[in-house]
């Protein structure tokens, strides 16, 4: 081999060579590979929810669930805290959940009015707020998301009017604190105004439950019997445990199954007396609506997108924006149509393993 051939051959090597480094250089920063032609879009993250809840009964641990559930399918994340009916603490998990970072605050308060300073606290980080289930007063809140809670009233005052439409009632109202007792209360009135008036019924106490809680129920039920010496064909409680509560006074008095009594909420217990007969009617409220219509608009104003009523309520402040869902009257022959037919309980549980259909 030449000389000039060997140096032709050493020039084409480091010619080579140097092709081979810019192109290893090019693969290394990603240049001239596939992925280089369309660059990946970044994640969107994931909307991150503040769920301020009252209590963990057991009406509002499926309310949980079912939030979570559709919040999931959403790909948004939920902080969950529950105040125990404290409202120092429910302002406090207020504040946690805030400093943690959420973008829209649900909020079941446990106080319509002291919760105005957690919606105070949401809006000074421009976080929007969901009212749900329970109207908080006097606060500038994003929407309001719950059932009709004086059809609810009206619903239950009703049903046992058309039982019992001449005698004493007693009228069992929930906590003072939350504004939806004041709601179906107005309900309840509303139904019975023209029958009282009359005088064809007589409300012989109108007392309210601190806390809905169903043992002072049975004392304040119980006193309101002995100053009517017994004589009640009926008792407006307006919700199940309260319902509860007021029974087990009427069993002290041996007037179970006797004396009309109302409900709401469906809770397991509720039905089971429904079924035996010492309690007559529940309004049932589907939970599945409520909870995940509300995980989806707390989604939708996490990402600042915009949501709408299809109604307004006057909370003292402004009138807000309120979706507000149908409540249903479930009495005795509708336990399996209804409740079991939605399996919001199964018969199993309402009529014990084995049990026939009643």
């Amino acid at each position: 081999m030449t000389r000039a051939v060997r140096a032709s051959f050493r020039a084409r090597a480091r010619s080579i060579s140097i092709a081979a480094l810019v192109c290893l250089a090019t693969f290394v920063a990603g240049c001239g590979s596939p992925s280089s032609k369309a660059p990946q879009q970044a994640q969107e993250p994931r909307p991150k929810i503040g769920l301020l809840m009252d209590t963990l009964d057991e009406r509002w641990q499926r309310d949980r669930d079912l939030f979570l559930e559709r919040a999931q399918q959403l790909d948004a994340d939920v902080l969950v805290e529950a105040a125990e009916r404290d409202d120092a603490k429910q302002l406090q998990q207020a504040q946690s959940l805030l400093d943690r970072g959420v973008e829209a605050l649900v909020v079941i308060p446990h106080s319509a009015e002291k919760a105005a300073q957690i919606v105070e606290l949401a809006k000074k980080k421009s976080v929007p707020v969901i009212s749900y289930d329970r109207l908080i007063l006097n606060a500038d809140i994003d929407l309001y998301f719950s059932y009709d809670n004086k059809k609810v009233g009206e619903q239950q005052a009703q049903y046992l009017r058309n039982q019992a439409p001449k005698g004493n009632y007693i009228l069992l109202g929930g906590a003072p604190t939350d504004h939806n007792a004041k709601l179906i209360r107005e309900g309840q009135m509303s139904a019975l105004e023209d029958a009282v008036k009359r005088g064809d019924i007589k409300i012989v106490a109108e007392p309210w439950v601190p806390d809905w809680r169903a043992d002072l129920a049975t004392e304040i039920t119980a006193a309101a019997l002995k100053k009517a010496k017994n004589q009640v064909v009926a008792i407006v409680a307006s919700n199940d445990t309260t319902a509860g509560g007021a029974i087990a006074a009427l069993e002290q008095a041996g007037l179970a199954g006797k004396v009309f009594v109302s409900g709401q909420d469906a809770n397991l217990d509720a039905v089971r007396r429904i079924v035996k007969g010492t309690q007559t009617v529940t309004i049932y409220k589907p939970l599945r609506p409520l909870a995940r219509g509300a995980a989806s608009a707390a989604v939708q104003l996490a990402k600042k997108e915009k949501t709408e009523g299809t109604s307004t309520i006057n909370n003292g402040l402004k009138d807000v924006q309120a979706i507000l869902l149908a409540p249903i009257p479930v009495h005795k022959d509708l336990v399996d149509q209804i409740i079991i037919g939605d399996k919001f309980h199964t018969r199993e549980q309402v009529y014990g393993t084995g049990a026939s259909k009643k």
